[in-house]
């Protein structure tokens, strides 16, 4: 199956993201640049990612005991990508970017998810990058972020610990100032970190020059003790290698240590670490600007205890780039199952002759179920898809469009966020299993890739903030923000769609449900509440996240059919039909399940939350 014609409607003709061009920002593009790079990246996907995929599931990193050891087509890989420009794609020109729109950056990207999410592209490296640009030093920024933009140098993000996971307050990892002229150091004020950082991804490896990990660490106060909470955490760039300030290598390698690489689930292409800080194994010496005190060296981020502020900047990003990493490995699997389906017979069609053995065998694709389990796979993925791309031009909009247009695209990027991370990972990974099943037992043998996908995917609840997280974000921070403004517009934008929906006969029925669906999970938001109790409102945040995640899918496939009727109102395009006939499933086999679920967000159960431990 070929992805480019539905990025291609979703791009330009739902979001016309051509029309952006007429904003300075991005006055030297149109849509034959916006195609021109869509071109290189599907390309480079197909002959750089796509024929390695089994490869480097099967052949996974492993440290020799000096270097971590990837397969070449990992290093080709990679190559590429940088010199594609895609690490800097939305960056300013003097900074060695395209100044491209998000939302065709991430339209981009998502041609490598499909093609191997485990061989990976640049995303870390570019938040990591971009994180920089933004709070970094003048010097910090042409050091550290130039050189990861150019493909030169990786970046990480260090958060988790072994002992704390996702609850940052328990972060342990300390940093002391570097000797009396800490504050002097060109390149930021000069700390020395000790501690252990958990599931690092690339933490470790010899794909660049150089890897920039940013990390959390807590500062001690006068006492040597640290502040609890996340009020003391600070934000540090440690470099695997030291650097000096015009951007070459010390020649000394910083006090950070492999202690151990995470044999995964899936994502096996791709190093995740378990790093040391200061542990002593590659001490740093005590001459020159380095100081006296044991540790790796790193340098302050923006400004002391400010540095989750900082981090979410970068986390943020991530979201976004899971949810499409999500939906691709869905998309990557829907594409598998209908291949297989048209091709794979077996039985014979259910009526009359349905147990006649005389007759020839039909491809399994004529099966009722199996078109139930290939529409929900559409439904899911391409619906998801629409979603990052929204979420995408939102950005683009946040950023360019100025004004009340810009704040209200910040507000509605708040309420979905969590929505583009955590939906995908739930239903495009159902999607995955889904295309296991049209497998048979062939799907549960690595003879074809859909095992491998559902294998890859399944990280995607976990890491960027987990699937529990994201709901508590969303029912107890986003719909509430600033009197719940973000809600209030969204809602607007979705009653918008509604009334034009209206106007089709064959979609009244559709806007009917959708607007039923928002009351419920409006009335559902308010009783939650009601006590004004966190224990008892966030008791069924997951269910509430499902129930809204599914309302903003039913909204989003409404409007984009709106838009393929409006070039093609007889449905003689097969595209169309598909686009009418995966709107009607989920509204009629998905949508109705949010009833169940909000039931018990606006009764507040207790069921889960006061369940004795010891009962279990």
């Amino acid at each position: 199956m070929n992805l480019r014609p539905t990025i291609d409607f979703l791009l330009n003709d739902w979001l016309d993201t051509p029309a952006l061009a007429q904003r300075e920002r991005f006055a030297d593009h149109s849509r034959d640049t916006f195609d021109a790079v869509l071109d290189t990246c599907e390309r480079i996907a197909r002959e750089k990612y796509a024929p390695f995929n089994r490869l480097v599931d099967v052949q996974e990193p492993h440290f020799d005991g000096e270097k971590v050891i990837l397969p070449q087509a990992t290093f080709d890989a990679n190559r590429a990508y940088a010199e594609s420009g895609m690490l800097s794609a939305a960056q300013d020109y003097d900074v060695g970017g395209m100044q491209l729109p998000y939302s065709v950056e991430a339209a981009a990207n998502a041609f490598f998810a499909c093609a191997s999410v485990s061989i990976g592209s640049g995303m870390l490296t570019t938040g990591n990058a971009n994180l920089l640009m933004t709070h970094g030093t003048e010097l910090q920024k042409e050091v550290f972020a130039r050189n990861e933009f150019s493909g030169r140098w990786s970046g990480t993000m260090c958060l988790s610990e072994p002992q704390a996971g996702s609850s940052l307050s328990d972060v342990a990892t300390r940093a002391v100032p570097d000797g009396d002229g800490f504050e002097s150091d060109p390149l930021g004020a000069r700390y020395r970190l000790k501690g252990n950082k958990m599931w690092i991804s690339s933490g470790e490896h010899e794909l660049t020059e150089n890897i920039i990990h940013l990390v959390l660490a807590k500062i001690p106060d006068a006492d040597g003790k640290l502040v609890p909470g996340t009020r003391g955490i600070s934000l540090f760039i440690v470099p695997k290698k030291l650097v000096n300030t015009d951007g070459t290598l010390t020649g000394a390698r910083n006090d950070v240590a492999l202690a151990g690489l995470n044999h995964k689930l899936g994502w096996r292409g791709t190093t995740n670490t378990l790093l040391n800080f200061g542990e002593g194994k590659y001490p740093v010496g005590q001459q020159g600007p380095y100081g006296k005190g044991a540790g790796a060296v790193g340098y302050l981020v923006g400004q002391a205890g400010k540095g989750l502020h900082c981090m979410f900047h970068m986390m943020n990003e991530a979201r976004i780039g899971v949810g499409i990493a999500a939906t691709m490995l869905g998309m990557a699997g829907y594409y598998a199952s209908l291949d297989y389906a048209r091709n794979r017979p077996q039985g014979r069609p259910m009526g009359a002759g349905g147990k006649d053995a005389s007759l020839p065998q039909v491809a399994i694709i004529e099966h009722a179920d199996v078109k139930r389990m290939l529409l929900a796979q559409k439904a899911y993925c391409e619906g998801a898809l629409a979603l990052e791309l929204y979420c995408a031009r939102l950005v683009d909009e946040h950023h360019t469009a100025g004004g009340d247009a810009a704040n209200d695209a910040r507000l509605l990027l708040e309420v979905l966020t969590p929505i583009a991370k955590s939906w995908p990972s739930e239903w495009c990974l159902e999607a995955n299993s889904l295309a296991i099943q049209i497998h048979g037992g062939y799907g549960y043998t690595r003879d074809f890739p859909v095992e491998q996908y559902w294998r890859d995917n399944r990280l995607n609840m976990i890491h960027e903030g987990t699937h529990g997280i994201q709901a508590t974000d969303l029912l107890g921070r986003k719909v509430l923000m600033e009197e719940g403004r973000g809600l209030t517009l969204l809602a607007a934008r979705m009653t918008a769609t509604m009334k034009r929906a209206y106007k089709v006969p064959v979609l009244a029925e559709h806007a009917d449900a959708l607007g039923a669906a928002l009351k419920q999970v409006a009335v559902a938001t308010q009783r939650a509440w009601a006590t004004g109790n966190a224990t008892e409102a966030l008791a069924n945040a997951v269910p509430y996240m499902q129930a809204f995640g599914h309302t903003v899918l039913a909204w989003i496939w409404l409007d984009v059919t709106l838009k393929a009727l409006e070039g093609d109102a007889d449905q003689s395009n097969p595209a169309t039909q598909g686009r009418m006939g995966a709107t009607r499933f989920f509204f009629r086999y998905e949508l109705p399940k949010i009833g169940a679920w909000l039931a018990v967000v606006e009764t507040r159960d207790l069921t889960c939350a006061t369940f004795p431990e010891n009962a279990f």
